[in-house]
């Protein structure tokens, strides 16, 4: 081989080494995409325009057919047979432009123009001499679907939008698939000369360009006179459209400049923010001005329908605030978690009496929505009606820190603090969580249910099925007695009211759908008399009317537990003194619940702080003296209390009330102060105390010389 032919060999070698590595891996590396986010089937819910304030979507892998036949036949009616470069083009524009004495025509193929648009350089005949080698390097790396795709997203389509799909949403307000022959034709013209031919301006060019090319379609062949006559008759786009707006929360919340498909269903999406709205609107006039909801598909466990905030129209501070994801007080909406762990661990049983009685837990001394006692409740029961007292009563015999653990495991992130930052007060509001993943958990128990997942920490299907029951139970807004009119939608629910009224909140389940709501504002201040069953529920039961019915209702399991005899009285585990009891299949830990108490020689007797309060909502209840049981109790404080006494503004201090029942009405009682007698009661035994700080015990003793004392703390 010759010197010569050697040197011809190496920079051939060269140069092919060189077109080889020309084009970049991204063509369009560090170009600015607009956020642009659909619902499950490709719809769009919404879109976020892009850092450098153009309206260009991320690309996708293909164009509408009328959009593609239209822009070849337009721009490069070759594009489908040539090599990057069409020769006969370039010479005809060359031709072109001599006789014209300045540029008329490019020639420039659509590939060549992709390397053009991801270049941004002048357009001059080196410029194009250096598209026209990358363009033949990007026919090999490509395929023309994919090159009429890179085109059809960065081509300039007048202002500051470009690619088609945006052009199509702001010009004619729906996707590019969805565009007739003439409204793909007016797209294709466009980036020819996007500044001088917007839709907004120059509209007798554009009509031209436009019907031209339609008459071109037509004689190819791509539709027939008929189809050419009604499309030229179609009016140019006015001004640009606003692009979809809907779960506007939930677009906020997705990834900048990507291309996100969620799980939302935008039919029942439309459907949930326009009942939302309408409620938000209604529920502002009481003084609630922010509403949001969530519907999660129990068999695929996905979001279907998200509001972060209702009546966007409505303006008002606070109104951006995405609240279902926004951590807040979560009042009484943990209950069935806890009665459903519970039972799942065999602290009780499904109707185990619960107390019901004041309580004074290290200062904490929680109380009833109605302020009442009731002595006793069945847990269920409890459940059914909210009752705090039993609830806290309840978890402090669960585990404060196992229960935390256990709404953790359950998807819950917002409770960050140690058990011993929340305490009792967890199960009445004392942490925070958000709309999403509370209502995300109580799908999650349904799935478990249902066997379609495993992740929740609540799997025993018994515990399940009688959590769903008990919620099942709950006295619903409206007062409709669902069991008497078969119209009126079934579901498992549960309410919350935060203290102080902030925070309102409705979720409810059914086989097939898990809906929440939260009601109430944004910045957190109260509303008088707000409470979850009348703000919130009513929402979520309107919210469950616009889902197809489910089948079956939760079918109680036949299987899986164990079959153990339970007092009829005290919902425990029969004892040999309990007279009556049924035999029923409960979770398998079951066995390790607490044996009835309450049947000494076999009568029904409760404790005297129990006594003094279920008597009265129950008449049945026979006060029957028994022999080697307590007399009396304390009812406030219980041992181990610690008491702050506030002083009054003249530096007193009223004291706190101590109170102890018997089982004697008649009894006289002597009351000691750390073995000081203090005084002495009748009928109703309460006393004034207000001693000083430091530790104390309060001894109260009957004639018969039975005795009750109470330890205590003042700071």
């Amino acid at each position: 081989m010759t010197r010569r032919r050697k040197i011809i060999l190496i920079i051939l070698a060269v140069l092919l080494a060189g077109w080889f590595f020309c084009l970049p891996k991204d063509l369009f590396k560090g170009t600015s995409y607009a956020t642009v986010v659909t619902d499950r089937s490709g719809q769009l819910l919404g879109a976020r325009i892009a850092d450098d304030q153009q309206w260009r979507f991320p690309p996708s892998d293909s164009v509408p057919y009328r959009c593609s036949s239209a822009i070849i036949e337009f721009e490069d009616r070759h594009f489908r047979h040539h090599p990057g470069v069409n020769p006969v083009s370039l010479v005809r524009a060359l031709v072109s432009n001599v006789k014209a004495g300045h540029v008329v025509s490019g020639g420039s193929t659509i590939t060549m123009q992709v390397i053009r648009l991801s270049r941004g350089r002048e357009r001059t005949l080196w410029q194009k001499m250096v598209e026209a080698v990358k363009a033949t390097r990007l026919e090999l790396r490509c395929s023309k679907d994919e090159i009429l795709a890179l085109y059809a997203a960065h081509a300039p389509f007048g202002g500051n939008v470009v690619g088609l799909e945006a052009a199509s949403w702001r010009y004619f307000g729906r996707p590019a698939d969805q565009l007739s022959w003439a409204e793909s034709a007016t797209l294709a013209v466009l980036p020819n000369a996007p500044s001088s031919i917007h839709p907004g301006r120059g509209r007798d060019r554009l009509l031209e360009k436009r019907d031209r090319l339609l008459r071109r379609l037509c004689e190819k062949g791509y539709f027939d006179a008929s189809t050419l006559e009604d499309a030229l008759a179609e009016p140019l786009p006015d001004a640009p459209y606003p692009l979809p707006n809907i779960a506007r929360h939930l677009v906020d919340a997705q990834p900048r400049g990507q291309r996100t498909v969620t799980t939302i269903d935008l039919p029942l999406q439309r459907q949930v923010e326009a009942l939302t709205d309408r409620w938000s609107d209604e529920l502002d006039h009481s003084g609630a001005a922010d509403l949001a909801a969530v519907v999660i598909d129990i068999r695929s466990g996905e979001v279907i329908a998200y509001v972060g905030n209702a009546s966007a129209s409505r303006l008002r501070p606070g109104s951006e605030v995405d609240i279902a994801r926004s951590p807040r007080s979560t009042g009484s909406i943990l209950k069935p978690f806890l009665y459903c762990a519970a039972l799942q661990d065999g602290v009780i049983l499904p109707r185990t009496l619960l107390p019901d009685t004041p309580v004074n837990l290290g200062g904490f001394t929680p109380e009833n929505f109605d302020l009442q006692f009731h002595g006793a409740v069945p847990a269920a029961e409890a459940l059914a009606r909210s009752l705090n007292v039993p609830a806290v009563q309840l978890l402090r015999s669960y585990g404060a820190p196992r229960f935390l653990q256990l709404l953790r495991d359950a998807g819950m992130s917002t409770f960050v603090g140690d058990a011993s930052y929340y305490g009792l007060s967890l199960i009445l509001g004392g942490g925070e969580g958000t709309l999403r993943d509370i209502t995300a958990a109580y799908a999650d128990m349904v799935r478990s249910f249902r066997g379609l997942d495993d992740s929740s920490p609540l799997k025993d299907k018994i515990a399940l099925w009688y959590t769903f029951e008990a919620l099942k139970e709950v006295n619903r807004p409206d007062e409709i007695d669902w069991k008497l009119i078969r119209s009126v939608r079934k579901a498992a629910w549960k309410t919350g009211t935060s203290y102080g009224y902030r925070d309102a909140w409705a979720v409810g389940v059914t086989p097939d759908y898990a809906v929440g709501v939260w009601c109430g504002n944004a910045d957190g201040h109260g509303v008088a008399g707000m409470t979850g069953a009348k703000t919130a529920g009513p929402v979520m039961f309107d919210l469950l009317n616009l889902l197809p019915a489910s089948a079956e209702w939760f079918e109680e399991p036949l299987e899986g537990g164990v079959y153990l005899d339970v007092c009829k009285e005290s919902g425990m585990l029969k004892s040999l003194d309990c007279p009556q009891w049924e035999t029923v299949m409960l979770p398998a830990k079951a066995s390790e619940s607490a044996v009835c108490p309450y049947h000494p020689g076999g009568v029904f007797r409760l404790p005297p702080g129990m006594e003094w309060y279920y008597k009265a909502y129950h008449p049945e209840y026979k006060v029957v003296p028994a022999k080697g049981t307590a007399q009396m109790e304390f009812l406030y404080p219980e041992s181990g209390s610690i008491l702050t006494l506030p002083r009054q503004l003249d530096g007193s201090t009223p004291g706190a009330v101590f109170h102890v029942v018997h089982r004697d009405p008649q009894a006289v009682l002597y009351w000691h102060l750390d073995q000081s007698y203090i005084g002495e009661t009748r009928i109703i035994h309460k006393m004034n105390l207000a001693p000083e700080e430091g530790r104390h015990t309060v001894t109260v003793v009957d004639g018969r010389g039975n005795s009750v004392s109470v330890n205590f703390s003042i700071r």
